[in-house]
């Protein structure tokens, strides 16, 4: 193995041949992020905070980075998630270990530790002490007169893009009818390039094209030539393992049942299925699919997604504006449908006083105030509520710096139009009053039949 993801944060100091490279380990909560402030003060870089990813590279040298998602930003304890002067690679010169000052040795025998078969020189320092940093940096001296730290240490390693990032790419695959033409077509309106149905074999040659920078979305399913869970995996791991790529597996699935239905309205030939029943392609095509979703780092099902709605769901995880953090998407749901595929966290609001059993406001939404008056009276709202968002508090800032792009909160009840869109508002102008750009939906606000999302709107602070 040649690549490697570790708890620890990363910050490169000047050396006398350029950048070199000081990792930082310890349990949560032991100083890391505290100490690497306080040197990026005295004029380091960030390379990664919390979580580096580690490559082995020749001649003998450990490069660290951070994942694409956590790149710049650094947490400040009470200021919350910051951005901090960074460098996208570095050699990794020295390995601290952050330890309580009573444990730390007087004069400790000389200590290395191999990483990825490249061995590095190791210290113990307490992270607290106003010295701490002084050390570290004698420490480094000696750690960089060596070769071949110096050759490493020497490396200021960008990447191939020329603001220093990594290029993303996204292999879009997944289950025919599952919306795969409509993920692409919003990834191309966020401004990648899409390439759909591609041969695996001419990847490589698209990516090593000269001068191309944009983002890359390719479409890989069960019509390309030659395709195989195998070497879809094959090719995944080969581009993994540039260091000037971001890539994403993103495969999309449904129901079969709905599948069946999609193909049986627009009167489409299922491709695995040209002279049989479509749900024998469909079940043929799913036993090609299932051994991928191992190595996805996203499946998304599709089933309650109309078109707007998944590209919205791609815009949250793949949009490629300017870094302003986790994007938030709140929708109202009524259990009677079913629950929100896509969500990640979901709420039942049931035990609430419903305004259905009043005949005058009935008719009437969460979001009209006679039924937020009405809800709001039940005793047991405001100390619900406010439990609810003394839970999301702490856990929001957490999902965002463990690499999370777009999170979904679901809030149902019975209908899906008086309580739960009501809770669903209130988060909305929680998330609004923090800061936070939210999206608010409701499901299932309309119609009796679903699945009906008749209002959706954009929240920000």
């Amino acid at each position: 193995m040649d690549k490697q993801l570790i708890h620890a944060t990363c910050v490169a100091l000047e050396g006398p041949g350029g950048p070199c490279g000081v990792l930082l380990r310890g349990p949560s909560g032991s100083g890391k992020s505290d100490l690497a402030l306080r040197l990026i003060d005295q004029g380091a870089r960030l390379v990664a905070d919390d979580q580096c990813e580690l490559s082995a590279r020749a001649p003998a040298r450990i490069v660290a980075r951070a994942p694409a998602v956590l790149a710049g930003r650094i947490e400040a304890r009470g200021l919350g998630i910051v951005e901090a002067p960074r460098l996208a690679e570095v050699s990794v010169a020295l390995i601290v270990d952050l330890v309580p000052g009573d444990t730390v040795e007087r004069l400790p025998e000389p200590a290395e530790e191999t990483i990825l078969g490249v061995a590095l020189p190791r210290i113990a320092l307490d992270p607290f002490e106003a010295s701490t940093p002084a050390k570290l940096r004698l420490a480094l001296a000696p750690a960089v007169q060596n070769p071949s730290a110096q050759d490493a240490a020497a490396q200021d390693v960008s990447a191939g893009s020329p603001d220093g990032e990594r290029r993303r790419v996204i292999l879009v695959t997944g289950m025919s009818g599952a919306g795969h033409s409509t993920a692409l077509k919003a990834l191309e309106d966020m401004g990648y390039e899409t390439i759909d149905n591609l041969p695996l074999s001419l990847l490589d040659a698209v990516l090593s094209e000269a001068g191309a920078v944009r983002p890359l979305a390719v479409g890989v399913d069960t019509r390309t030539r030659r395709f195989a869970a195998q070497n879809v995996v094959r090719q995944l791991r080969a581009l993994s393992a540039n260091p000037d790529l971001a890539v994403t597996l993103l495969i999309l699935d449904c129901q079969d049942d709905v599948l069946a239905r999609r193909f049986t309205e627009t009167r489409r030939r299922h491709p695995l299925a040209r002279d049989r029943q479509v749900a024998d392609g469909i079940a043929a095509e799913r036993a090609l699919i299932a051994p991928l979703k191992a190595h996805a780092d996203l499946v998304l099902d599709t089933s309650a997604l109309p078109p707007a709605e998944l590209g919205r769901v791609m815009a949250g995880h793949f949009g490629l504006g300017e870094g302003t953090g986790m994007a938030v998407f709140v929708t109202s749901f009524s259990f009677r449908h079913g629950l929100p595929r896509e969500a990640d966290l979901v709420f039942d609001v049931r035990f609430l006083a419903n305004p259905h059993y009043d005949p005058t406001l009935r008719p009437l939404d969460g979001r009209d105030p006679r039924v937020a008056a009405y809800i709001e009276q039940d005793p047991e709202f405001e100390g619900f509520f406010g439990r609810l968002i003394d839970m999301l508090a702490p856990l929001l800032p957490r999902y965002e710096a463990e690499g999370k792009s777009y999170l979904t909160i679901a809030v149902g009840c019975t209908g899906g139009r008086h309580r739960s869109v009501l809770v669903a508002e209130r988060l909305g102008v929680w998330l609004r009053a923090g800061g936070r750009p939210a999206e608010i939906g409701h499901r299932d606000l309309g119609p009796a039949d679903p699945p009906c999302r008749a209002a959706r709107r954009v929240i920000r602070g």
